[in-house]
């Protein structure tokens, strides 16, 4: 499991870079959307040490890393449709830089519905 989500964020990554390097866009400015990879799972991770559990009831905590979280992610949507709309960068650069941040963001959900459970067990590794 851990080697197919690694795969997956590569293959993000990957597009993230043809968005920026391909000959016809040529231009590195959608490469600040790595600030959003790095910072997505920072309020999420807070919150699962500072609460007592994660699953249940609501607390301030939980909610505040969610909706920081959210804005991360929408931010990081939103950086490239603003950067193309200002024509900075290409929409075909766009589309790249899209497709890989929905890829990138699935690997960093999957990595915590996978390992973010209490009763995940380490043994087999």
């Amino acid at each position: 499991m851990l080697i197919g989500l690694a795969f997956s964020c590569a293959i993000g990554v990957t597009l993230l870079v043809l968005g920026c390097a391909l000959p016809q866009f040529n231009n590195w400015w959608p490469m600040f959307v790595l600030f959003f990879y790095v910072l997505s799972p920072v309020p999420t991770l807070i919150a699962r040490r500072l609460s007592e559990s994660y699953d249940s009831a609501s607390s301030a905590c939980v909610e505040l890393c969610i909706f920081l979280t959210t804005g991360i992610v929408v931010s990081s949507i939103g950086l490239p449709i603003v950067l193309a709309h200002t024509s900075v960068i290409q929409w075909g650069a766009c589309g790249l830089v899209l497709s890989g941040n929905v890829v990138v963001f699935l690997t960093i959900l999957g990595y915590f519905y996978v390992f973010g459970s209490d009763d995940f067990d380490y043994s087999p590794w």
